[in-house]
């Protein structure tokens, strides 16, 4: 008997961490841009479209790590 592949993936999606929601919403708020944002064990990288709103970001990194309420290092990164 064959499987259908909605059958093989799982029925339960994630949700995005808490500290990428935050990110990611500061940013739009801010400056109606979007961002990828992804959480590794010791850092969160944010990749943002333009020099100039990661230039913008840099001075609002240790307000976000707040907002995260997080220790991970925050790491800027520019690019589609």
């Amino acid at each position: 008997m064959t499987n259908s592949i909605a059958d093989l993936l799982p029925k339960e999606r994630f949700e995005e961490p808490s500290e990428v929601r935050i990110i990611k919403d500061f940013i739009w708020k801010n400056y109606q841009q979007t961002a990828k944002v992804s959480v590794h064990t010791t850092q969160i990288i944010i990749q943002v479209p333009s020099s100039a709103l990661a230039g913008a970001l840099r001075v609002h990194l240790h307000n976000l790590q707040q907002l995260c309420q997080t220790n991970k290092r925050l790491i800027l990164r520019i690019g589609s």
